[in-house]
């Protein structure tokens, strides 16, 4: 067995904490403020609330009242098509911000559900728009965390345009591994609450074709499962996987 990587311990000891005591400030909206403005920012912030598991953080349809930056747990956010297809669109770990869908349209698109018992930090939005005005650093942080959005969505074209099955979900195996390592977490145990059935409807797969490729992967020595835990044996062949994937994805969309 692979060693466990090392990473940096994260405490929730105290889950009323602000931004300037949050673990996650360096990965969220107050990333980069001066003291005095974390504070204005800190004031905004209504306090965390807990949304338990399969309860909706908000549904499609629903006003827009604020942002909600992710500060323990999962959520999964999900669209129906008009053929009447669940689409989950993207799943949402600390220090994410949710809410972004519904900025143009004052009305969200999707529904944010919530995988496991989780917490967040409610930003109303209208008071948060004018903050940024007068707090360049806060207008800023806001732009690059709308710039992520769309990469990510754009990445999600990538995967479900020209990818094979085992393409995209190596990619998809590959991507969480760098998302858990940016949170100071492992790289190699990765801690999928979702449903295989969830994963195969972000990516565009039949749960028995995720089930089956979870399968191979075992077997080639690539990952080993249990249960909802995955961890990779080989996280270069992982990323080689996904970055053949990628590429070829990207020249066809290229032609």
């Amino acid at each position: 067995m692979p060693q466990r990587q090392p990473g940096r311990i994260i405490s929730l000891s105290n889950p009323q904490a602000g931004c300037k005591e949050c673990n996650w400030r360096e990965r969220c909206l107050p990333h980069g403020l001066r003291d005095n403005d974390l504070q204005r920012l800190d004031d905004l912030i209504k306090p965390y609330r807990t949304i338990r598991k399969g309860e909706a953080l908000y549904r499609a349809g629903d006003s827009m009242r604020a942002l909600y930056a992710v500060r323990r747990g999962t959520f999964k956010t999900t669209a129906v098509t008009e053929d009447g297809r669940v689409h989950i669109t993207g799943f949402f770990l600390p220090s994410d911000v949710l809410g972004f869908d519904a900025i143009t349209s004052q009305r969200h698109h999707c529904t944010a559900e919530a995988l496991e018992s989780s917490d967040v930090c409610e930003v109303p939005f209208e008071r948060l728009e004018h903050l940024a005005q007068v707090i360049p650093g806060l207008q800023h942080e806001l732009l690059a965390v709308m710039s992520r959005e769309i990469q990510d969505d754009e990445r999600m074209l990538i995967i479900l345009g020209r990818m094979t099955a085992e393409e995209r979900l190596a990619t998809f195996l590959a991507s969480f591994s760098r998302r858990q390592a940016n949170l100071g977490l492992s790289a190699t145990d990765l801690s999928l609450v979702m449903s295989r059935q969830d994963i195969g409807h972000f990516l565009g797969l039949a749960l028995e074709t995720v089930s089956r490729l979870m399968s191979r992967f075992q077997e080639q020595g690539l990952i080993e499962v249990i249960g909802r835990q995955v961890r990779l044996l080989d996280p270069t062949r992982m990323e080689t996987l996904a970055a053949r994937g990628v590429a070829a994805a990207a020249d066809h969309r290229g032609h």
